[in-house]
């Protein structure tokens, strides 16, 4: 899932990113609210963080031209203000929740969740399943059958988005686009050698193969050939 971050605080913002890659999310960072209002309009996002002090342009008319300009993308705002007037007016300006600071990570994560969940109208699930290939998705264990699978965060990241998308088949555009940052280029091959090596630890040597290339379309994991 692709995240935008609008943060003007550098270590605030490098603690946000730094745990959410953690997380498997794709992090577009950026420093005011000019900038960030270019990325949300011209980006698809899954959701976005937003600090509400941005110099430039401040969060709130950021939200507001988001809204204006009709995109729906959930919004969590982050701010230093406590007050209920002032969450009212972040909740009034088109704000989906609204996150104090200083704040626990766990809770930042839960509540990007949440919007994430009824943004798209479906229920989050704890696990993901295909044939014996078993992603737990709340302690990050993979397995298939008895045998636990080590990934590196890109790599659980591929798969999550594989799996999420089961069936179906995904472009390298859209798997760029929901597990690397805008800043990817995307004419190098290291959406293939990270397909490749997840292939080597997910399919090499079991039955049924997971993951297909479907040639001059993209990828698709599906339980049969």
């Amino acid at each position: 899932m692709r995240i935008l971050l609008v943060e003007d605080d550098t270590t605030m913002a490098h603690f946000i990113e730094k745990g959410l890659n953690e997380e498997g999310f794709a992090v577009d960072h950026v420093g005011n609210g000019e900038d960030g209002l270019h990325m949300a309009l011209n980006e698809p996002y899954d959701a976005a963080i937003l600090d509400i002090m941005l110099p430039k342009l401040n969060g709130l008319a950021v939200l507001q031209h988001m809204r204006e300009s009709g995109i729906a993308t959930p919004v969590l705002i982050l701010s230093a203000k406590r007050s209920v007037d002032d969450r009212v007016k972040g909740l009034q300006s088109g704000g989906d929740d609204y996150l104090t600071k200083p704040f626990a990570f766990t809770e930042l994560v839960a509540r990007l969740r949440a919007l994430i969940r009824r943004s798209t109208g479906t229920a989050d699930p704890t696990a993901l399943d295909a044939a014996d290939l078993h992603v737990d998705l709340l302690s990050r264990v993979v397995t298939r059958g008895a045998t636990p699978i080590e990934l590196q965060p890109k790599e659980y990241a591929l798969l999550e988005y594989l799996m999420r998308n089961k069936g179906r088949v995904v472009t390298k555009t859209m798997i760029i686009e929901h597990v690397w940052n805008y800043n990817f280029d995307p004419e190098t091959n290291v959406v293939e050698a990270r397909i490749c090596r997840l292939r080597d630890k997910i399919d090499k040597g079991r039955e049924p193969k997971l993951i297909h290339t479907i040639r001059g379309a993209g990828y698709v994991l599906k339980e049969t050939a």
